[in-house]
């Protein structure tokens, strides 16, 4: 990500423990922390919605409505905001947690460490013509039963990791889970 230090242009300048880059020479240190991230499974009571991804990394690929958490929100709020932006659906403020993985983005050379939370929304009767699909970023939206997905198919590890957590899920309970409050997540 340096190959020069930005405070003194020291071309010493290392990446260390795989974390942090560290200038011997005017002592910059900079932790390149990972990053929180969300998604959420939408099911309409027989699907859940799926994007298809319309730009890098993974374009072409299918994947959970969500992203990166922006400083100063919490995952709900990032998730709705994301909800809003991807899709143009508000999901309101309840959600299930499902569960959280880790995963790695990488963006324009750079390779993010993210660790990435999954929810769950159930909105029955949701479909297609519900959404507004942002332009350049989601190429389409299908809504798909979680028996019928094809895993090589989907984006990112989390995103695998967390559609067989929710196909686990639901089949411990023999139905679409109900909604329950955000509490002190949000």
């Amino acid at each position: 990500m340096f190959r020069y230090c930005p405070i003194c242009a020291s071309a010493k300048i290392r990446f260390e423990k795989g974390r942090k880059f560290l200038c011997p020479d005017c002592g910059f240190i900079y932790y390149h922390n990972t990053a929180a991230a969300t998604g959420c499974i939408i099911s309409n009571g027989d699907a859940i919605a799926l994007l298809l991804r319309g730009k890098d990394p993974a374009r072409g690929k299918l994947d959970l409505p969500g992203g990166f958490v922006d400083p100063a929100e919490g995952a709900i709020e990032g998730l709705r905001r994301e909800c809003r932006e991807e899709i143009g659906w508000d999901p309101g403020p309840d959600f299930t947690f499902l569960a959280s993985f880790p995963n790695v983005y990488p963006y324009r050379n750079i390779v993010y460490n993210t660790c990435d939370f999954f929810f769950i929304i159930t909105a029955p009767g949701l479909s297609e013509g519900d959404l507004r699909l942002e332009p350049g970023e989601i190429d389409g939206v299908r809504f798909v039963p979680p028996g019928d997905i094809n895993f090589d198919d989907l984006a990112f590890d989390s995103t695998r990791r967390a559609v067989k957590a929710y196909i686990e899920f639901i089949g411990t309970r023999g139905c679409t889970p109900l909604i329950r409050g955000s509490g002190p997540l949000g």
